[in-house]
Order: structure tokens, then sequence, then C-alpha cells
């Protein structure tokens, strides 16, 4: 089970990880606490598009079957609203009926339905910094963890399900520095220019605001070999049509250079009730000789 924010969020995350298992034979579910309503519309070929600004969150649910579809995973939505992504000094607040504001407990019990309901042998959310300091990824993180751990408790709320206990926890590590960096050193050895400078601007904003916070960076401790599912990962993403442009940097390196320079998505392992030992190279490193057994 992988916990996003928005739909899009799991074509840019993992995304070729979850093709890989799904077609090893594994069930993989998506769920997407919110229906991305207050997104943006960052494709220029949808630029004043009057027929998507009104219907944002029809065009975000057609965009995410879509995705769903190329990557092969089942989904479920967790019926939340997008908070949209404040910007400003100081930040203006929230909308009222905002995902980023819903009393904690509430995301946990619609979560923890969802896990009795399906049984996951492992889950992957976002670390406490939510990847990236948007709100909506904060509130995944604590709804998450805390899902995670009273899943298993079966004196909460059992009329949400026979208690379940998930075998692993994942932090999603997508945008970890040592990635840009090797395809960044490929790149120059072809005589190509990156497309991460800006990227890097922002990234070492937010690694100067964590270290002024006290806040630990992210840790990778495992990696999936993935190159062979980049492709439909790209594919996945380039369904959320209004929000992604094919011409961005997300699709700036070519596919070759990708999978040559860093042919893995990252991961970190945060709870495990089964015996692994890191690094590890595979998500169910230790659930498969459990489920066996």
């Amino acid at each position: 089970m992988a916990v996003h924010a928005h739909p899009d969020d799991e074509s840019s995350k993992g995304a070729a990880t979850m093709a890989r298992y799904v077609d090893s034979g594994a069930e993989v579910l998506v769920v997407t606490c919110t229906g991305g309503e207050r997104g943006s519309v960052l494709n220029p070929n949808f630029e004043g598009r009057a027929d998507v600004q009104e219907n944002m969150a029809e065009v975000r649910r057609q965009e995410m079957a879509r995705a769903v579809s190329i990557l092969g995973v089942q989904h479920h939505w967790l019926g939340f609203v997008d908070s949209g992504f404040p910007e400003g000094d100081p930040l203006p607040p929230l909308p009222a009926d905002s995902f980023g504001l819903i009393d904690p407990d509430l995301g946990i019990q619609r979560l923890v339905e969802v896990i009795r309901r399906f049984r996951p042998h492992v889950m992957t959310t976002y670390d406490e910094n939510g990847g990236y300091p948007h709100p909506d990824h904060i509130q995944v993180h604590v709804i998450s963890v805390g899902a995670f751990e009273k899943a298993a408790d079966p004196e909460y709320h059992p009329e949400l399900g026979e208690a379940w206990r998930v075998l692993k926890l994942y932090y999603d590590v997508g945008f970890n520095p040592a990635r840009f960096n090797a395809i960044d050193a490929v790149l120059h050895q072809r005589g190509l220019e990156s497309p991460f400078a800006e990227w890097r601007e922002h990234q070492a904003e937010r690694a100067q605001k964590r270290e002024e916070e006290g806040r630990r960076d992210p840790k990778v401790t495992t990696q999936v070999n993935v190159a062979e599912w980049f492709e439909r990962r790209d594919q996945a993403l380039l369904a959320h049509a209004t929000q992604v442009d094919p011409q961005g940097w997300f699709f700036g390196v070519p596919l070759d250079i990708q999978q040559e320079a860093w042919p893995t998505e990252d991961f970190e392992l945060v709870t495990s009730y089964v015996d692994t030992s890191l690094p590890e190279d595979d998500l169910f490193a230790g659930v498969r000789e459990r489920v066996v057994a």
C-alpha cells in the first residue's frame, strides 16, 4: 500500500517500484488522501482552459484513472479536500475545509479501515517533512504513521475491521540528492546540460531550513532496481496532463541516462516486524519468507 497526498504523487514517487511489484504478481493499492481540487494547471497546453479550471476535481479523477490503469495498481480515494499550496511570507491560512487542518484521528480512522480491508504486508508514505513541506504531505505522514500503528490494535475502533499488522513501513526518498548528482555526472560526461539547476536551488534552501530547525535529512536504506519500469512511470505521470509539463525538468533527462546513472527508486525503512538486513534491494525482504512460511 502506498499512501499519497494528491493525484499525480503516486506517479512521481515510487511508481516504477509499484509497477515492478504488480508485474511480479503482488497486489498494490494506492491511497490518495485528497482529490487534488486546488491543483494548479502546470502544463502550458492547458492554460486558460475554463473547462479545466471549473471542473478541476473531475479532471483530476479522470487523470488518476488513466494513471492507475497504466501502472496496474488498485486505487482508493480517502475523501479529503486538497489544501492547495500556500505561498508567501508569512504563509496565508489554509482554506477551512483543507486536509491539512483535519483532526488527524479522523484521517487515521479512515486509513485504518482501508488497511484492515486490504491487509498489506508493506506500506510506503512520506517522512515527517512530507518529502517536501506541503501541508498535505505532512498530514499524510501523520495519519500514515498513526494508522500503521493503530491498525494492529484490536481495541482501536474494532468496528473498522479485524486488526491487521503491516509488517514493514517505508518512507519514500524520491528526491535523493545523490541521484541527481549521479545523473548530472553522466550528463556532463556526454556534454549535455543539466535541467536541475532551479531544483537544486530549492533543495539547498530547504536543506538549510531543515538544518536551522534541527530536522533530520532522509536516510536511504533500500534501493529497488526498477530501470526497466521507468518508461511506464513516465507514461503514468504524463497521464496527469494538467499537472505535468511534458517539456518540464522531470522529462529533461534522456531515459537511457537515468537508467545508467541511477537505476533504482529509493526508500527509508522505518519499522520492520520481520528480520531483514540493511541495505536492502527489495521492499518485501523478510516478508516473503514470513508469508510463504
